[in-house]
């Protein structure tokens, strides 16, 4: 099965798309305005059967919106996102390695050069997996 992790913002929102053997699909950060048209196209596109959705900021209000656009047998989950955004630098930095004499800054010194709420998505659907495989 495919999982979509979906990190909510009130601007911008992270997206993934993973396998259940934690292969990522795709992985981008889109605009507020964009999630209607884009996630039941990703779903389609990638057949997601499970959503993973981070379960703070604007959660209740996201949970309401994701229900009346994704398919009404679309299973929606809430995962517990705190730290996920402290984790997701760091796994930015795993990802993309910096370069040149970016290598010299140590990891709690580097800032990422872009958002990285798509990173927060894959590593929502990993604790999703994480917590359905016993492993948390």
């Amino acid at each position: 099965m495919n999982y979509l992790g979906f990190d909510p913002g009130r601007d911008k929102c992270g997206v993934a798309v993973m396998t259940g053997d934690r292969q990522i699909l795709y992985h981008e950060t889109i605009s507020a305005q964009e999630v209607p048209q884009r996630l039941p196209a990703l779903c389609k596109q990638y057949k997601v059967g499970q959503v993973v959705m981070g379960n703070q900021t604007t959660a209740k209000q996201w949970q309401k919106q994701l229900q009346s656009y994704l398919p009404p047998a679309m299973a929606l989950a809430l995962v517990n996102e705190k730290n996920s955004t402290v984790e997701a630098r760091q796994r930015y930095w795993q990802m993309y390695p910096p370069q040149g004499l970016g290598r010299l800054v140590p990891l709690g010194l580097r800032t990422p050069p872009r958002p990285v709420d798509d990173i927060v998505a894959i590593l929502l659907i990993e604790r999703y997996l994480d917590l359905d495989s016993g492993r948390c």
